[in-house]
């Protein structure tokens, strides 16, 4: 009970009330949903490893053996595993984030450079960047079933919030779409360079890609898959993460040792952050509290604060850090603390925020006791409740549907 209690109340139970909700909460389920700590993966391309950090302390707890040339990774949604493309070897790791083990190797095509899970969690898409292909692995066998050709250079994918469609960037000036239903390419978007990273907004509406050799970021409508905007940043970007709630960019200009913060509202650069040399492809936490910037020439991660915008940790990790993903056990502590970003920020009050925290605390209660089907009500509950503060103008449809997806995804990887 005790763990539970520091964390729970510590991260996102601060006022008062939000301890007595949590007492509440344990005298009925108990203190078994205990919430895992968040951890980072590090692909260490240069090493043949993966680094574990504890973000808790910002120290490296493990380091992995996987295979030649680790690139950029991905956690499925419910933190249980990892999937780290080997560019050397032509596989894929399966790492087991319970025990830090590589449990399955999975043949890929050549040179595989990125990967991302489906909402989910049911596939994972892997670009193999010098056949032009992407390989679909089934995540319950750790076998590929589809391989989807005609793309040029891919290097790296991500999905919409629904599942319904992958943006692919990589060493060509367009972007490519796949409708997952039929596995085929249903659009081409132009952008201003070789692209070997990009980002979705969490409501789904806006993919930003930078342009390495442009020193710009596009900004892609995928309402019509046409590029509506680009941002000038720093040199040579390369990696792009959007903060959960859907405010701000993050892209790491590799040949600048900067990352720029552009504000997704206005799609203007904000802020510039010094880093370390040769920044890779960064993440943001789970929480929206910090991004994560693999530095590849320094071998250390660089720790910024999204409140200030300024580094506030550096971590030590193997060789040649490529790219960076985070896995929690329970994808419900995300959105705990996203609820509470926003009760911090002054969206919604204390009140306001308690329905929603009691909300997911029943449903960790009720997952956690193996009642799936009062989870999965008390989720809809949840939504509901979420709708509701959106049509009284407390959310923005944007704020709202962030938290609504988050849900819906938990919602999904549990069978609702």
């Amino acid at each position: 009970m005790t763990n539970l209690t520091q964390t729970l109340s510590k991260r996102y139970f601060g006022a008062a009330m939000r301890v007595v909700t949590l007492a509440l909460f344990l005298v009925v389920f108990g203190a078994g949903a205990v919430l895992a700590q968040t951890r980072a993966y590090v692909a260490n391309g240069s090493d043949s490893s993966v680094s574990v950090i504890d973000t808790t302390t910002n120290a490296v707890v493990a380091t992995i053996p996987v295979g030649i040339s680790p690139q950029r990774l991905a956690v499925t949604p419910n933190g249980a595993f990892a999937y780290v493309p080997n560019a050397g070897s032509a596989n894929v790791s399966v790492i087991n984030t319970a025990t830090n083990t590589v449990v399955a190797t999975v043949p890929v095509g050549f040179f595989p450079q990125g990967v991302a899970i489906t909402p989910n969690g049911a596939f994972a898409y892997v670009a193999n960047v010098a056949v032009s292909t992407v390989s679909v692995i089934n995540t319950a066998t750790n076998t590929v079933t589809v391989t989807i050709p005609g793309l040029q250079n891919p290097a790296f994918v991500a999905f919409t919030p629904s599942g319904n469609f992958a943006y692919v960037a990589g060493f060509s000036s367009s972007v490519r779409v796949i409708d997952t239903a039929s596995n085929t390419i249903v659009a081409t978007v132009p952008v201003g360079g070789s692209s070997i990273g990009l980002a979705i907004t969490p409501n789904g509406a806006f993919v930003y890609v930078p342009n390495q050799n442009s020193n710009n970021v596009s900004v892609i409508s995928t309402a019509t898959n046409t590029v509506i905007g680009t941002v000038t940043v720093g040199n040579g970007p390369t990696g792009v993460a959007i903060t959960p709630n859907g405010a701000f960019a993050y892209v790491s200009n590799s040949l600048g040792n900067s990352v720029s913060v552009i504000a997704t509202a206005t799609n203007t650069v904000v802020a510039t952050v010094p880093v370390g040399s040769n920044p890779r492809s960064l993440a943001i936490d789970p929480t929206g509290s910090f991004a994560y910037v693999p530095n590849q020439f320094d071998n250390t991660i660089s720790v910024i604060s999204t409140a200030t915008n300024s580094v506030v940790a550096t971590v030590g990790v193997g060789p040649g850090p490529l790219a960076i993903a985070f896995a929690v056990s329970d994808p419900l502590q995300s959105l705990l603390g996203q609820i509470q970003a926003l009760i911090d920020a002054g969206t919604l009050t204390e009140s306001q925020g308690d329905v929603l925290l009691n909300k997911i605390a029943h449903a960790i209660g009720s997952l956690d006791n193996g009642q799936t089907n009062a989870a999965c009500g008390q989720l809809d509950s949840f939504i509901n409740q979420v709708n509701a503060f959106i049509n009284n103008g407390s959310l923005t449809q944007a704020q709202g549907q962030t938290l609504i997806d988050a849900a819906n995804a938990t919602k999904a990887s549990n069978g609702c």
